[in-house]
């Protein structure tokens, strides 16, 4: 880990850092929207988070790899984003846990990084300008190349990124979490989930609310699940538009009338296209452990852990008079829940399987058990 680097925004504003991961020259570049994470830790889960495919992720807290990786953290099979972007990089861990630094992890999975930046300034860039694209380059550069560069990367606008996270074939996953391991609630119900690009702890959660859960690949249809019989069907979290997976929100109107339905994330923003809602593009997005989502049944406030660029307009979601808003972001007022007034269907904006972020809206998982113990009364 050693020699010079710079981040080159599309605006031509430029920091210059210190290289660390995989090597990156000018030639070739991580390149990606730049966007940054306010949570103090779970720089692991967040890295292999593929919510973040197609991205460079600014880390707010300023000292980063003080625990280094292990396995047990990974949140996917690989890392999706396109860089990483830290003020202190601490490459000698203290955690019996480590199995190797942070430094070596990204070199193993081809992801580049800059650090010693200065991150306040870039997140202040960030909020007031809004995200946008952006390179890392290792190295002596010519900033006039790579500001060109950087302006002509396309927008996060009507990019399908979940063909990429999402796995190939059907498998069934049968691990509970290991940390908070105990009796499984019985009967237990069979769950399809749309793999738009799954966290493992969700999975994990699923298993120990009480259900056996067969993962599918994100093009399967509707005839497919139907024809696995479950008793509910999840929509995943993921990366990129979700007005860019037609065939998601195609699948979810037909599956609404059929079956209980729990969407997170990039899910809840399908599961609400496939209501007739629409999406739309944030200044900056939510990203981080400690998101207030007010919750205008309970007018209780929980801190959530978010992780998205989009959101859907609650105007679109105000022409159905069949769909409920039952949750708010308390920071710009944006559907962070919804629940549909008629059939056993919600979702939420955040995610509840907190890794990394706060417990507070684990509860979620029992209550679409609840809502498919009622559907089978």
């Amino acid at each position: 880990m050693s020699g010079t680097a710079v981040l080159v925004l599309a605006d031509g504003t430029v920091y210059r850092g210190r290289a660390f991961g995989a090597p990156s020259t000018p030639a070739s570049p991580g390149a990606g929207e730049v966007v940054f994470h306010t949570g103090m830790t779970g720089y692991q889960e967040i890295l292999t988070d593929p919510s973040y495919a197609g991205q460079i992720v600014c880390m707010t807290y300023p000292e980063i790899g003080n625990v280094g990786v292990n396995p047990v953290d990974e949140e996917s099979r690989g890392i999706f984003l396109r860089g990483f972007v830290v003020r202190d990089h601490v490459d000698f861990p203290s955690s019996w846990r480590a199995r190797e630094s942070l430094d070596a992890y990204l070199r193993r999975h081809g992801i580049t990084g800059i650090w010693d930046v200065d991150t306040r300034a870039l997140v202040r860039r960030l909020r007031d300008k809004g995200a946008q694209n952006g390179l890392i380059a290792h190295g002596e550069a010519a900033l006039d190349e790579l500001r060109a560069r950087a302006a002509a990367l396309p927008s996060m606008e009507g990019q399908n990124l979940v063909d990429a996270v999402t796995c190939e074939e059907p498998y069934e996953w049968a691990e509970g979490d290991s940390w908070s391991a105990g009796a499984r609630p019985d009967p237990t119900y069979r769950v399809v989930a749309y793999d738009f690009g799954v966290k493992r702890n969700i999975l994990r959660l699923l298993h120990d609310a009480g259900f056996d859960v067969t993962v599918v690949p994100a093009r399967t249809s509707a005839s497919e699940v139907l024809a696995m019989r479950p008793d509910g069907v999840f929509l995943s979290n993921g990366p990129g538009d979700p007005a860019a997976v037609p065939y998601a929100a195609e699948a979810v109107a037909e599956l609404v009338e059929r079956v209980p339905i729990f969407g997170i994330c990039l899910g809840h923003q399908i599961l609400g296209l496939g209501l007739g809602g629409k999406t739309e593009k944030l200044r900056f997005g939510h990203h981080g452990a400690n998101q207030p989502a007010f919750c205008t049944r309970s007018k209780r406030v929980m801190i959530a852990s978010e992780n998205h660029g989009f959101a859907l307009t609650a105007e679109s979601l105000a022409s159905n008079p069949e769909i409920e808003i039952t949750h708010l972001n308390l920071n710009d007022d944006t559907v962070e829940g919804l629940r549909h007034r008629r059939l056993p269907v919600l979702s939420v904006q955040y995610h509840p399987e907190a890794s990394p972020g706060p417990h507070d809206t684990a509860y979620l998982f029992s209550e679409f058990r609840a809502l498919i113990g009622a559907q089978r009364a």
